[in-house]
């Protein structure tokens, strides 16, 4: 360090993470390595296992316990920086409900969630509290009780926000690559678009996203899904971004092991995120008056399968 540099560092942040699963323990592992204050809230098995063990984490080169601080009480977000909200899109309006008492005037909620609306919906359930979206690309699952897998990616892209660049620089800092960017809800669409194609097949068929593109014809009944979502988004007034195809092409490239979060919801008996997925893609189409044959089909199979799988917690 250059003895005459008197810059000084920026201070921890304080987090708190809302729905502690695979992404929020994983992004949640990374902050508090770097030296933020990070309590993650969620179910009491998770919490539990942290709080004896610490939160492990593994990738492919790392595996470790990192320690951090737990709750499964919504009023542990009392007073910190930034809460990552992570809870499923079916659960964001209670979620936000249970914490709107104990925000802080400057905290950030920032949603890291699927879907495209969860915003819009926390500015609702949330009044003038700050909140902002990001798109989340990362492969993740929750191994075990307090043991969160990374298999891929990791990188946030935050709508502007206030504090947004200073926020972005520490995430980066502490090894999530993250930028602010106007685009967000383009991106979102995009991710959306990626999630239509992949999870509903990928939960049917309990296959990662590598076994399903390899598969005879499914690249074909892809294409078809992803058309369908570029046609709702665009008659939506969506400007998506250049490559579209090419990023969802790429997901199968980059995540090949990687098992949706519907399929990971379904093999757990636990609700999936369907119908703010492919059902979202319908429910558009329908106030369009457009088609989307393939995405219907997609929600009500998972929809079906959802009713008929047994229920059982990791």
């Amino acid at each position: 360090m250059n003895p005459n540099d008197h810059t000084l560092a920026p201070s921890p942040l304080s987090i708190a993470v809302m729905g502690a699963g695979s992404v929020g323990c994983y992004f949640g592992a990374l902050l508090a390595r770097a030296g933020h204050p990070v309590t993650l809230i969620g179910r009491a098995s998770h919490m539990q296992a942290i709080g004896e063990h610490g939160l492990r984490l593994q990738t492919a080169t790392e595996d470790l316990f990192i320690p951090v601080a737990t709750s499964t009480e919504a009023r542990a977000v009392a007073d910190a920086d930034v809460v990552l909200f992570c809870v499923k899109s079916t659960d964001t309006q209670a979620a936000a409900a249970q914490i709107r008492p104990h925000l802080a005037a400057h905290t950030l909620v920032l949603s890291l969630q699927n879907g495209v609306d969860n915003e819009r919906r926390l500015r609702m359930a949330l009044g003038p509290q700050p909140v902002a979206a990001a798109v989340v690309y990362v492969a993740t699952a929750m191994a075990g009780p307090g043991h969160v897998r990374h298999f891929g990616r990791g990188e946030l892209l935050i709508a502007p926000c206030v504090k947004g660049n200073a926020i972005a620089d520490q995430f980066s800092a502490a090894g999530i690559p993250t930028q602010i960017s106007d685009g967000v809800l383009a991106e979102l669409w995009q991710k959306l678009i990626i999630n239509c194609v992949y999870n509903a097949l990928s939960a049917l068929t309990q296959q990662p996203y590598g076994w399903l593109v390899a598969q005879p014809g499914i690249p074909a009944v892809l294409q078809d899904i992803a058309a369908e979502c570029k046609t709702v988004a665009l008659a939506d007034g969506v400007m998506l971004p250049d490559g579209v195809d090419e990023a969802v092409a790429s997901i199968a490239r980059t995540m090949p092991q990687q098992l949706s979060s519907t399929a990971q919801d379904l093999a757990r008996g636990k609700p999936t995120e369907i119908d703010h997925l492919n059902g979202y893609v319908v429910q558009r189409a329908q106030a369009l008056g457009i088609a989307a044959p393939a995405n219907r089909l997609l929600q009500v199979l998972v929809q079906l399968k959802q009713m008929t799988a047994p229920k059982q917690q990791l």
